[in-house]
């Protein structure tokens, strides 16, 4: 039976900052984030399914990741929990998106959360077979079912 993998490419906007780090990055700063999400599955060989020949429809695989991630991060400010973002609620204006997460908000970290939430929502017949998150041009993490066991 032929696997094939399907990668989709998503572009957002989202700003952070790392609580108790020792780096620029402890203070609030934006980034254009670029996420390729792939799943893995086998094509529909049922001629009379209107998703013959496809592992997943491109579409599909849209909607999920927009309603999962893209959605609720795109614009948006990311802080941990342990992070002191109390006042910023209070402003309203500038800061009505902020979303408090129980991680530190690294790449690293974002892309396992991510995966989480994209793996809930595929069929048992479509597997998420990688997710790779880039945070600059040049820096990205990445995760891969393989390396869950």
């Amino acid at each position: 039976m032929r696997r094939i993998r399907v990668t989709k490419e998503f572009n957002f906007e989202m700003a952070h900052a790392l609580w108790n780090y020792d780096g620029k990055c402890r203070n609030v700063h934006g980034h254009s984030y670029k996420l390729f999400v792939t799943v893995i599955g086998t094509p529909i060989n049922d001629e009379s399914s209107t998703k013959y020949g496809m592992v997943i429809d491109f579409g599909d695989l849209k909607q999920i990741v927009n309603e999962e991630i893209i959605a609720k991060y795109d614009h948006c400010l990311v802080l941990s929990e342990k992070s002191p973002f109390d006042k910023l609620k209070e402003i309203d204006q500038m800061f009505d998106r902020i979303k408090i997460t129980h991680y530190q908000p690294t790449c690293e970290n974002m892309v396992e959360d991510f995966a989480h939430k994209i793996q809930k929502r595929l069929s048992s017949n479509i597997q998420l077979f990688s997710i790779r998150l880039y945070e600059t041009r040049t820096s990205f993490a990445e995760w891969f079912s393989e390396d869950q066991n």
